[in-house]
């Protein structure tokens, strides 16, 4: 089979990009960990570098917002017309969700939630993560060139095809550590200055509570919290049996106290969720990255996997996010879990009889 003349340059150019990236750019096998590192303790506070990189989240976000709306105009155009359109689509999704008066109630937080959880996915993507910070010196680890202060990833060269890197299983390590040491380099292992924030657990688990808090609040302050308080606590049915001497009453209140219990349980559960589903993507998807960057980072990194991470970060801060506002909706609908409707008499529509002639 002859191939066109543009397939054959699309595979030169891409056995060009394997040969470039595996030679020159590859970086040493990464050191991977599931808890975050932590820079500085400030007292009884651990300042980590996901906490560092959320606060740079925070401030992007703000200057984005001020840099796009300081000459406010009302026909928008340019940054203001970007920034105008996503918020006002968001916004409209809330309100078909929600309806109008709850949708202005949950989008402050909702909203929230969607673009901070988006920031932090896709600006985690930028090259400078994991890769430049300090040293934690030890007698493996990589070597870092610099001979102290701030430090970053070596790439490889032509001259090998690693970058220079001492690996604590390797039976010559001590050796390797002497030899770095008498070349005046430092050895140790690279605590990165940032770091993506939702691959770190205390991250995604903190959006989870504020998810939840707002979610119960809505629901108390929208039925009161006695009417809230019955989906998990009704023992009233429980207690008319005992005083009536009625077993079938009794077994009712049994069901509706275990019903609450699992509907207890189910809030609890969401907390685990969220932070699970959030924290296992983000962090799945930053080891993806950096392992195939250590074997091919300019073919299948740069045209697989970051279009893919783009996808991902997306699709996860909308998931959070919608499911944050399906939770809310769910919280204020009014219902009795016994089977008593308490819908608000606008939302009644009067019962039609039927009659022979339409069964």
């Amino acid at each position: 089979m002859k191939l066109s003349p543009r397939a054959t340059l699309l595979i030169i150019a891409s056995l060009v990009l394997f040969v470039i990236g595996f030679i020159f750019l590859r970086g040493p096998t990464p050191h991977i960990t599931i808890s975050p590192e932590t820079l500085v303790t400030v007292g009884p506070i651990d300042v980590t570098n996901t906490m560092l990189t959320s606060w740079l989240v925070v401030l992007t976000m703000i200057a984005v917002v001020f840099i796009a709306t300081r000459r406010w105009e009302l026909v928008p155009r340019g940054a203001q017309n970007v920034v105008e359109a996503v918020v006002e689509a968001f916004y409209n999704l809330v309100i078909n969700v929600a309806g109008e008066k709850n949708g202005r109630r949950f989008f402050p937080v909702v909203a929230t939630i969607f673009f901070f959880v988006l920031a932090a996915n896709w600006l985690s993507l930028l090259p400078v993560f994991n890769v430049i910070g300090g040293v934690q010196e030890e007698e493996h680890g990589f070597v870092m060139k610099d001979a102290g202060g701030l430090a970053y990833v070596p790439l490889s060269g032509p001259g090998g095809l690693s970058a220079p890197s001492i690996d604590e299983d390797d039976a010559n390590h001590e050796e390797q550590y002497a030899k770095a040491k008498e070349e005046g380099k430092t050895v140790g292992e690279l605590l990165p200055f940032l770091r993506g924030p939702n691959t770190d657990l205390n991250t995604t688990l903190a959006l989870a509570i504020v998810s939840a808090i707002a979610v119960e609040t809505w629901g108390i302050t929208s039925l009161g919290i006695m009417s809230y308080g019955s989906k998990f606590f009704r023992p009233g049915t429980f207690f008319r049996g005992i005083a009536r001497f009625n077993p079938a009453m009794v077994f009712q209140g049994i069901i509706d106290g275990f019903v609450g219990f699992l509907e207890f349980i189910s809030e609890c559960v969401r907390l685990l969720s969220f932070t699970a589903r959030l924290f296992g993507n983000m962090f799945a998807g930053e080891v993806v990255i950096l392992m195939f960057t250590f074997m091919t980072p300019l073919l299948i990194t740069t045209f697989i996997f970051y279009p893919l991470e783009l996808f991902v970060g997306v699709i996860q801060a909308f998931i959070f996010a919608m499911l944050t506002l399906v939770f809310g909706v769910m919280a204020v609908t009014h219902g009795d879990h016994s089977g008593e409707s308490h819908a608000p008499e606008h939302a009644e529509e009067p019962v039609r009889h039927m009659q022979p002639s339409e069964t």
